[in-house]
């Protein structure tokens, strides 16, 4: 039995078939790369893998057992949004402990965990400041420390890092690969740019007119015309031929 295990999962919002029964599974510790196009049906999937859109069909089990049957909060399965969606009013150490605090855990523990997760995020020397004083790489350092404090099962992130700059996106890739590492985290990795889907995943998937295709290997991948990965490899060595 999978970690996660998604089956048949169709939605349809009036006459548009946005998601057409999708399946797939992922192991725990794994991160799955979806790779889409804008309006593919990537969102619509995170947020009913979430629990914040119900299916028209199918079923999404989590350790064997159907999301829908347990509360909201107790799904451990959290989103992360392209917008790191801070508190501005609380500082750095506030927000990132904030999940603890609505889980009324003791405050000697919170500020433990909360000085640990600084250090892990490279942030310690920003833990009083607020969110207007970040960048926005820090800034999603917060929200991604802030989520995995409260120890989600499953963390779906939905072009988490699409909004920053070049040279910004390339390091917080590189920040998350090693926190994920780090954490084991279990995560679905949801983005249009062919690079960072090679680069973030472990497994990886094409979603295309809300279908999904789901690829073990980055070889499978790779050789799947429809991802567009060898005409971007052969690009690329017609440049350095002519450099």
């Amino acid at each position: 039995m999978a970690f996660l295990e998604v089956a048949s999962i169709t939605k349809q919002f009036g006459n548009q078939l946005v998601l057409d029964q999708l399946d797939f599974s992922l192991e725990k510790k794994q991160i799955l790369a979806v790779l889409g196009r804008s309006g593919c049906g990537k969102t619509t999937l995170l947020k009913i893998l979430a629990g914040l859109v119900s299916p028209d069909r199918g079923s999404v089990r989590v350790e064997g057992q159907p999301i829908q049957e347990r509360p909201l909060p107790e799904r451990g399965v959290l989103y992360l949004y392209q917008e790191a969606l801070l508190f501005p009013h609380l500082t750095v150490e506030e927000n990132l402990g904030y999940g603890l605090k609505v889980r009324k855990q003791p405050k000697p523990q919170i500020a433990l965990q909360t000085e640990r997760m600084l250090y892990d995020l490279e942030l310690s020397a920003h833990a009083r400041q607020l969110p207007s004083q970040l960048s926005g790489g820090q800034r999603q350092r917060v929200a991604l420390g802030r989520a995995l404090l409260v120890q989600p099962r499953l963390l779906l992130l939905d072009e988490p890092f699409g909004a920053l700059d070049p040279e910004t996106r390339s390091n917080m890739q590189l920040f998350f690969k090693k926190i994920a590492q780090q954490y084991q985290i279990t995560a679905i990795f949801v983005t249009h740019d062919l690079k960072e889907a090679v680069n973030m995943g472990q497994q990886w998937a094409l979603m295309e007119k809300g279908q999904l295709t789901h690829y073990q290997q980055l070889k499978d991948f790779s050789k799947d015309p429809k991802t567009g990965l060898q005409q971007e490899i052969a690009f690329w060595k017609k440049i350095d031929h002519q450099l």
